[in-house]
């Protein structure tokens, strides 16, 4: 029975588990933090994007409705996601982290892409006390939430749905 117990929770809350699709850094300097990354570890290139309207729409912090706008820099290391965020204009939990706890690494994204399971994750975590701290659209594909995991998980989950294929960075670094 025990087992069997065992079993089942290892199925997570959507029946299966969720794979980590990105790792993601705040910072106050995403320039700098970018330039460092690239010549400490050799990550890169970066697609850098500039999250604004319209491209960033329908945003929400704390269940309220909230313009806010960041600069995000990603890059792939291996077959994993890393990530760079420096909050711009508006209230943000980029600048509350920044704020309580300074730069360095702050969600482990794990990215679905129907947007379908995708609010079916966000209600099942709803149900056992994990509610969206913020989130938001980037163009007519892409939706983006974190998650309250914190006391539950020691970390804070961003989920969401669709692909950034469409997505054209405003630059490559290098």
């Amino acid at each position: 029975m025990e087992a069997e117990n065992g079993a089942a929770q290892l199925g997570g809350l959507l029946g299966r588990q969720l794979q980590i699709s990105q790792i993601a850094v705040v910072c106050n300097d995403l320039q700098r933090t970018m330039e460092q990354y690239t010549k400490l570890l050799g990550w890169g290139p970066w697609n850098v994007y500039r999250h604004e309207p319209p491209r960033l729409h329908q945003t929400e912090v704390h269940g309220r409705p909230i313009d806010y706008t960041m600069l995000g820099a990603e890059t792939h290391v291996g077959d994993m996601g890393f990530e760079l965020l420096q909050p711009l204009e508006g209230p943000s939990i980029y600048k509350e982290w920044l704020e309580t706890h300074g730069e360095g690494l702050h969600h482990v994204a794990v990215m679905l892409h129907d947007f379908d399971e995708s609010t079916q994750l966000k209600q099942k975590f709803a149900e056992v006390g994990a509610s969206v701290l913020m989130g938001g659209r980037i163009g007519e594909t892409i939706e983006f939430f974190y998650l309250d995991t914190e006391p539950s998980l020691k970390i804070i989950l961003e989920s969401g749905s669709g692909h950034a294929i469409d997505l054209v960075p405003d630059y490559v670094y290098p």
